[in-house]
């Protein structure tokens, strides 16, 4: 259906509005899509600032001009085209395209054919590709996790320590480190050897060492004088 001059006038100013706001963008070819899955995966894209939008590729062409200053090659984008318009997170939005996308895979009913990320135009593995990674939400969501390993850790080393307490009746984490430290002197001293008793009658008959034999005067070598400067030198 023809569209008139000043409703693509209306499209075109709203597609440049959008493109001012944008993040990341996408293009999709569409084949088959019901009124229905439109408004399930619109729906979704809301929630993530996306906008889903068919327009002519020529629109999108001169809005791309107009913005971003970049010819986009509309002869790469095979279809019935729509454009998806991230402005809050640049992956959150692709993400949720690549779900239906997978989900519509047997039907081929959409699938990305090219994107605009970071300033640079990409081919459709490029984009689909980038639209498979996780969110920055899911990331911080998995660093946290990861930072709260070793506190988990803790946490479950101070419940053994108080059931521990409990089992011995005590009160404090200092009575249960004096347990400890007491158990283990008793149980130290126990496993020590039996060392006998030294008596001053043992000792009178203990036998006495054996004298040390002194070397002749002669077996002694005579140090020079000199020898001992080079020594010390």
């Amino acid at each position: 259906m023809a569209i008139s001059k000043a409703k693509k006038g209306e499209i075109l100013a709203v597609l440049e509005a959008h493109l001012k706001a944008s993040t990341s963008v996408a293009f999709t070819s569409n084949t088959g899509m019901t009124a229905l899955d439109v408004t399930t995966m619109k729906k979704e894209l809301r929630v993530q600032d996306t906008t889903f939008m068919l327009a002519k590729k020529t629109l999108m062409r001169l809005a791309f001009k107009n913005v971003f200053n970049i010819e986009l090659d509309i002869d790469t984008l095979p279809g019935q085209v729509a454009i998806i318009i991230s402005k809050g997170d640049k992956v959150a939005g692709l993400a949720v395209v690549n779900k239906y996308a997978k989900e519509w895979a047997k039907e081929q009913k959409m699938k990305f054919v090219g994107g605009f990320f970071d300033g640079v135009l990409l081919d459709a593995k490029a984009i689909s590709r980038i639209a498979g990674l996780p969110s920055r939400e899911v990331l911080l969501a998995k660093l946290l996790g990861s930072m709260m390993s070793p506190v988990s850790g803790l946490a479950r080393f101070f419940d053994g320590a108080k059931k521990d307490m409990e089992a011995k009746g005590l009160k404090t984490a200092k009575d249960l480190i004096g347990s400890a430290a007491t158990t283990t002197v008793a149980e130290v001293v126990a496993a020590a050897p039996v060392v006998a008793e030294v008596t001053p009658e043992a000792v009178a008959e203990a036998p006495a060492p054996e004298a040390t034999v002194e070397a002749p005067a002669e077996a002694v070598a005579e140090v020079a004088p000199e020898a001992t400067e080079e020594t010390i030198a």
